[in-house]
C-alpha cells in the first residue's frame, strides 16, 4: 500500500509539473495535482484490488479524471482542459509505446504486437472515457458552481 501512495504522490507531482510546463496558471496547480494523483490512485486500486482488467481500470480512472476536471472547471470558472490535460498525463500509456518501438527495433515482432495492442487499447479507453464524460450536459455540473455573493 505504501508503494501505491508513493506512486500517487509522484503522479500528483508529475501532473503539477506537466501543468507548469504547459503554462497553466499557478492558482490551478493544486487541482491539477489532485486530478492526476486521484486518477492514478483509482487506477492502481482498481488493478490491484478488483478483478478489472488494466484496460477497464484505465477507462474508469480516465472517466473519473474527466468528470473531476469538469467539476473543477465549473468551481474555478476556467476551461476544463486546464485540469484534464494535466490529470490524464499519468494514465497515458507512454511506457507501452516505448516498449513497442523498442521491440520493433530489436526485431521482437510478437512482443511488439502485444505491447502495441495493449498501448492502443489503453489510449482508446482514455479517449472513450473523455468522450463519455463530455457527453453530459453542462447543466449537470451547475450544482458545483460557486454561489454568487450578495
Amino acid at each position: 500500500m505504501t508503494r501505491i501512495l508513493i506512486e500517487t504522490l509522484a503522479a500528483a507531482l508529475g501532473s503539477v509539473a506537466f501543468s507548469l510546463l504547459f503554462g497553466a496558471p499557478e492558482k490551478y496547480y493544486l487541482e491539477c495535482g489532485l486530478t492526476g494523483g486521484g486518477g492514478w490512485l483509482l487506477y492502481r486500486l482498481l488493478t490491484d484490488f478488483t478483478p478489472f482488467s488494466p484496460i477497464l481500470a484505465t477507462f474508469l480512472a480516465a472517466a473519473a479524471v474527466a468528470l473531476y476536471s469538469r467539476i473543477a472547471a465549473v468551481r474555478r470558472r476556467c476551461p476544463t482542459t486546464v485540469f484534464l490535460i494535466a490529470g490524464i498525463f499519468p494514465l497515458v500509456p507512454g511506457a507501452g509505446i516505448y516498449w513497442t518501438v523498442y521491440y520493433l527495433v530489436t526485431g521482437e515482432a510478437s512482443l511488439a504486437c502485444s505491447s502495441g495492442a495493449a498501448a492502443l487499447k489503453a489510449a482508446f479507453a482514455i479517449v472513450l472515457a473523455i468522450a463519455a464524460a463530455f457527453e453530459l450536459p453542462r447543466g449537470a455540473f451547475r450544482c458545483f458552481a460557486p454561489r454568487k455573493k450578495r
